[in-house]
């Protein structure tokens, strides 16, 4: 099928998904999972599993992670004075102790109402209502406020995910270290310790950028023409480190290969604004979709994404809109685990 470029629909990027493929619970070990390559020049696709990556990366590549972590961000409380139940997720740190969250139900929190969480560990004022619906509330507590997240706050795992998280850290890559994310960055799920030392010992560096998801991530395109959606903005960090270790890749001719949409849309947004790849840090909303010409990327690794979303219409721009609708094609017949906890693809 030929795309038109100028007139992209939403609904090109449907597929159809059989309920019963969306994975409710991660795989142990974590690089168990099954792995789908996909060449972008052929669309030829291969199956193995996702320990076999070793074999898929070459020496003096540069493997580039994202090392967010998810905030237990989900917080579950009553109101001051009438004890009606609500829910806040985190989504935002904007100054001191105020944060952009969303709320349920909405009605309860309006501006200058308090609600109480973890029985009066942490309590909350909301100060205003914002675009979208999203509330700023200032918190109030005695103590660290990510202790007390810890304590009393809930992984925000995904709607589509129904079963109870029995372990937090499953939601958490085995690098994460920066906190600040409303969600996983999901393709980095699949890697375990040894399998990272594995790669660094094959002599492929290993680099690592911040991007902190937001929830902007899962929400559905409601445009029906692509290019009537608004991104969503999320910051980032790219440090020098990494700068330096994908420029020394690119000038000996090696792969630079992402690991996940979220350190994808880091190094594209900084070879956009910058022109080159260096330290750099800020916000983007950059919309990748086909048409769009990569200035870093040479393959990503990254799980299965929503019908109709920005993340399929990314991989799309990267593999071909063909090639990646075909491979979705194959991973439904072959039973494939969609979605967060599910099975990884690698487009090379």
């Amino acid at each position: 099928m030929e795309l038109n470029l100028e007139n992209l629909q939403t609904k090109d990027f449907y597929y159809d998904l059989p309920r019963d493929l969306i994975a409710q619970t991660p795989l142990e070990p974590r690089d168990s999972s099954r792995l789908l390559m996909l060449s972008r020049d052929t669309g030829e696709i291969t199956h193995k599993h996702f320990y076999d990556i070793i074999d898929c990366l070459n020496p003096g590549d540069c493997l580039v992670l994202n090392d967010s972590r998810v905030l237990p961000a989900r917080l579950y409380g009553i109101k001051d004075g009438t004890g009606a139940k609500v829910e806040f997720l985190l989504l935002t740190h904007h100054e001191d102790d105020v944060w952009e969250v969303l709320c349920g139900p909405g009605k309860r929190a309006k501006p200058g109402s308090h609600f109480i969480f973890g029985d009066g560990l942490l309590k909350a004022e909301v100060l205003e209502i914002i675009e979208d619906g999203n509330r700023l509330v200032r918190f109030m507590y005695d103590g660290n406020f990510y202790e007390i997240l810890d304590k009393i706050g809930q992984m925000p795992l995904p709607p589509y995910i129904t079963e109870h998280l029995k372990d937090n850290e499953r939601y958490q890559t085995v690098y994460s270290k920066e906190l600040g994310s409303a969600a996983a960055p999901t393709a980095g799920l699949h890697f375990t310790p040894e399998l990272l030392e594995r790669v660094k010992a094959k002599g492929v560096q290993v680099a690592f950028v911040t991007l902190h998801v937001g929830l902007g991530t899962f929400r559905p395109v409601s445009a029906e023409k692509v290019l009537d959606h608004k991104m969503h903005s999320e910051h980032y960090y790219l440090p020098k480190t990494t700068a330096d270790m994908i420029n020394e890749t690119k000038k000996n001719g090696g792969r630079v290969i992402a690991v996940g949409t979220t350190s994808c849309r880091t190094l594209e947004s900084v070879g956009t604004k910058e022109g080159c790849i260096k330290e750099s840090a800020g916000w983007t909303d950059i919309f990748i979709y086909p048409g769009y010409q990569f200035k870093v990327l040479d393959g990503l690794i990254t799980n299965f994404h929503l019908p109709e979303s920005t993340l399929i219409m990314l991989v799309s721009a990267l593999a071909g809109y063909n090639h990646i609708m075909n491979a979705y094609k194959v991973a439904v017949e072959e039973k494939y685990r969609f979605f967060s906890f599910g099975d990884a693809m690698f487009i090379y």
